[in-house]
């Protein structure tokens, strides 16, 4: 596997949501649970990541998370707004039983090594969401399949980071 991000990184990511009391619950496809294990490999991480959910067949997406199944069926789950259903499905379910999670983030994509549903390898869409909006960005990443999961952990955990500057 290809390098992860840098300690300080998501140390000072943990760190910042924890100060502002904020939390995080993760939905993950492409990554497979990559980018949770990234974020509670900082001791302390207790105390923001609420959890996380592996959503790898598209019907988990659906019955699991809470995406619109005729978007599904329409889009495929490589799209913008099933990133951001992602993220709103994990916020709310892995949330407390009075308040869902500060923020949702979500990975799906294509790791490789070839394309699905037209969409080429490399192509990822991170989906964020919080109670002000929910956002989505895209990526078109170079590398095998284990450096394209590991671009995406490394991209969510900079611009949740960014998101808090």
């Amino acid at each position: 596997m290809t390098q992860s991000v840098p300690l300080d990184e998501t140390r000072a990511l943990i760190d910042e949501m924890t100060r502002r009391s904020l939390t995080v619950a993760v939905a993950e496809s492409l990554t497979g649970g990559l980018l949770v294990a990234e974020l509670i490999r900082i001791p302390g991480a207790s105390r923001v990541v609420r959890g996380g959910v592996v959503a790898y067949a598209t019907d988990l997406k659906s019955s699991v998370l809470g995406v619109d199944a005729d978007i599904l069926s329409d889009r495929g789950p490589v799209d913008p707004e099933v990133a951001m259903q992602m993220a709103e499905g994990a916020r709310h379910r892995l949330g407390t039983e009075s308040h869902a999670a500060s923020w949702g983030v979500s990975t799906t994509g294509v790791a490789g090594p070839g394309s699905q549903d037209g969409h080429a390898a490399g192509t990822v869409f991170l989906g964020f969401a919080t109670q002000s909006g929910r956002l989505s960005r895209r990526l078109q990443l170079d590398g095998d399949r284990a450096t394209v999961r590991q671009q995406t952990v490394a991209a969510a955990v900079r611009l949740m980071f960014e998101t808090l500057r």
